[in-house]
């Protein structure tokens, strides 16, 4: 078997082939076109039957060669960036060059057996899409609410808004009204902004609307689970990726930045709050925590356990995060397979 290493870029990718004790056996930089791709298979067929690319995981370079290696059905394993700089600096050859980087993605995969396995692009990445397209707007209406609000107050400090309220229909038409009988470059671009403002939000609703139908059909177990939302659930689900990439719920968990961290030596077991894992996938489970913790019976239950057992009001929240991670990652599951396959058994409770 020999392993393929790809460093790729927003041009180019390089690979080098090595065999199965690290050894180089061939090196080659192509362009970032589907032509290429092709041609590469081809190259790699020469060196070997049995074949393992890697890839450092940044999909936004490589979505386009892994789409087209997957369909010439080549395996791909997903080489996380930090294993690959570790596997860099164990190298005996100095300095930092794209077959260098290659080369360290290539023992890398060589050295970890169970790495992510790459596969096509399914609905998860439409609703990811959708919904950082969705931030990206609410962003850009804050700014433009901010700008507007400073308008506002230089015609007249008494126009005070009030908070979250640009995206109701009242405000709107009271504000266009009062900038109408407003003369001068500052009331001129106040209309401006306002409209642009309104434009904004009517998109972001078509935008929920959009979502919501997408999530409804993706994740319908997920949407059931107390605390979890149209906009949390797309969040999740768009982030997970393909929950069946991950063997475990404690793999999820660590995925997902809610599995402690040991910080302990001789006799004295603690943990800590764990700052790796992906922070928008933590933000969700959080939110759907609080939102238990004031709503939920059992989860209140179980955090005046914790902290009867002498757990802090933070450490009791976070271990009702673990708990939760473990919801989500089953709800994920039984979303991922087929209603027909799933046992009555195997079916669980909302709380944590």
């Amino acid at each position: 078997m020999v392993v393929l290493g790809v460093d790729a870029h927003k041009r180019t990718h390089t690979i080098v082939i090595i065999d199965e004790r690290g050894r180089r056996i061939a090196d080659r930089t192509i362009n970032a076109t589907t032509a290429d791709h092709l041609a590469l298979v081809t190259w790699a067929q020469a060196h070997g039957e049995e074949r393992l690319w890697a890839v450092e995981d940044c999909r936004h370079l490589s979505r386009r060669l892994e789409r087209d290696l997957l369909a010439a059905g080549e395996r791909i394993v997903r080489v996380p960036t930090k294993m690959m700089a570790a596997a860099r600096k164990s190298s005996r050859d100095y300095g930092k060059s794209d077959p260098i980087d290659a080369l360290a993605v290539a023992r890398a995969a060589l050295q970890e057996p169970d790495l992510p396995v790459a596969h096509l692009d399914g609905p998860a990445r439409e609703v990811r899409l959708l919904v950082d397209h969705r931030e990206d707007l609410v962003a850009e209406r804050t700014r433009i609410i901010n700008r507007l609000r400073w308008h506002l107050h230089e015609l007249d400090p008494t126009w005070d808004p009030p908070v979250r309220s640009f995206d109701r229909n009242k405000t709107i038409v009271q504000l266009t009204t009062t900038l109408a009988e407003r003369a001068g470059t500052v009331a001129r671009l106040a209309r401006r902004l306002l409209v642009y403002c309104t434009n904004l939000t009517a998109e972001i609703k078509a935008l929920d609307d959009e979502i919501a139908e997408l999530i409804v059909k993706i994740a319908p177990t997920l949407l059931e689970t107390c605390g979890v939302g149209t906009l949390s659930a797309a969040k999740i689900v768009g982030e997970t990726a393909d929950v069946r990439r991950f063997k475990s719920k404690d793999a999820f968990a660590r995925y997902s930045g809610t599995a402690p961290l040991p910080v302990w030596s001789s006799d004295h077991p603690r943990h800590r709050l764990s700052r790796v894992g992906n922070r928008q996938l933590n933000c969700a489970i959080h939110r759907m925590a609080l939102t238990q913790a004031h709503w939920h019976p059992d989860a209140r239950a179980y955090l005046e356990r914790r902290k009867a057992a002498g757990d802090t009001p933070k450490e009791a929240l976070r271990a009702l995060k673990r708990r939760l991670s473990d919801v989500v990652y089953r709800a994920l599951i039984a979303d991922a397979r087929p209603a027909s396959s799933i046992k009555q058994s195997e079916k669980f409770p909302e709380a944590a």
